[in-house]
């Protein structure tokens, strides 16, 4: 057991959530040491048939965001199962769920019943829009998460915006999750009081948004696609194509890199430009001209040789196989004909690297029950 791994541990969790927020959400709280226990309906999480099929016949998506996760089957609509699901809420120390609002009340768990059943419980709803407003019911996935909170506007070309991936609402809501929940469990440890965490995807996107809050209200053109700064308008923080058709990132806010690049590629009469007004059309004409003259290879070995934040656009496989991430042991695959790849928890604690997950597991509810009661 790593040292993460002892954070959470004896903390139990119930995850009753499905696709991809939630899940991640659980699987961090598994990765710090929480025995997270994934209860599914009869027919499983949805995700188990996204969009690819191992030999077993479930995703690979599905394995990989709840590796370290015990399964179990409940059907909440019946009498039985509910019954088997209160036991388990009297046992827990969080509950994590991603339904729209009102279905746990429909279930027969509403906030109400659940404090009753076990008034020391977390209890995280983690929902699109949250628990109140005029959305609440409305449905979505990130990318309408992301055209509401204004970020997807400045993202892209001048032409239009372009589509974020990895979603970036849903990372972030099931950290806000996490973060949530492991503040009500440190109060919990102070006053022996659970607690309710409402949170939204949509909200948590809109918080990443506070720069682009700010600078819109200052200078509304700084933050506009393709003008800004940080939104394509400058040469100094820009994609560059190749010669080969590959892409390099350059990333040289500071004078100290811009001139470092424009000293290595004998250019010095560059150097006082980075600061000519926005947006830098002509300079990142003449940028692109340089790029397009030298292979991504060529370029890659400048970015190793000089410090000025330049960068190869990888790949996935590519950045996998990454010095930096095999030095830092943050991928893992489980190997044979059903190969899932994943990225374990991104930090090392106490000189420690982050320990490899166990494949999710199914088990009957029985014997999670026997191991909590007992």
């Amino acid at each position: 057991m790593s040292v993460a791994q002892h954070f959470l541990a004896g903390t139990r969790v119930l995850d009753l959530s499905q696709y991809l927020p939630g899940p991640f959400a659980g699987q961090l709280l598994a990765d710090l040491g929480a025995y997270v226990v994934k209860v599914e309906p009869p027919a499983g999480d949805p995700m188990r048939g996204f969009i690819f099929a191992d030999q077993d016949g479930v995703s690979p998506f599905y394995k990989q965001v709840n590796a370290g996760k015990s399964v179990v089957r409940l059907d909440l609509k019946t009498a039985d199962d509910r019954l088997v699901f209160e036991r388990l809420v009297r046992q827990a120390d969080v509950l994590l769920e991603s339904f729209r609002p009102g279905v746990m009340e429909r279930l027969g768990f509403g906030r109400e019943h659940l404090a009753g059943c076990n008034p020391r419980l977390v209890h995280c709803a983690l929902s699109g829009f949250g628990q109140t407003g005029p959305h609440r019911l409305k449905g979505g996935h990130d990318l309408t998460y992301m055209a509401l909170t204004g970020g997807l506007s400045a993202t892209g070309t001048e032409a239009e915006p372009a589509i974020i991936f990895p979603p970036l609402a849903d990372h972030a809501g099931a950290q806000q999750a996490v973060i949530g929940i492991l503040g009500a469990l440190v109060r919990r440890g102070i006053s022996g009081q659970g607690g309710y965490i409402d949170v939204s995807l949509f909200e948590t996107a809109l918080a990443w948004q506070s720069v682009g809050m700010t600078i819109a209200g200052r200078a509304p053109g700084q933050i506009r696609r393709g003008q800004g700064l940080l939104t394509g308008g400058a040469a100094c923080y820009h994609i560059y194509r190749t010669a080969d058709d590959r892409f390099m990132a350059f990333a040289a806010i500071e004078p100290k890199f811009w001139s470092a690049f424009c000293r290595a590629v004998d250019r010095s009469d560059w150097i006082f430009r980075q600061q000519e007004p926005l947006p830098q059309r002509a300079l990142i004409a003449d940028f692109q001209e340089l790029f397009s003259s030298r292979t991504f290879a060529v370029w890659s070995e400048l970015a190793d040789q000089v410090d000025c934040c330049l960068e190869p656009v990888l790949e996935h496989l590519e950045a996998a196989c990454h010095p930096q991430v095999r030095e830092r042991r943050l991928m893992y695959d489980t190997g044979g004909a059903d190969q899932i790849a994943g990225v374990l928890f991104p930090a090392w604690i106490d000189g420690q690297p982050p320990a490899e997950r166990r494949p999710v597991r199914e088990i009957p509810a029985e014997q999670v029950l026997s191991a909590w009661e007992s």
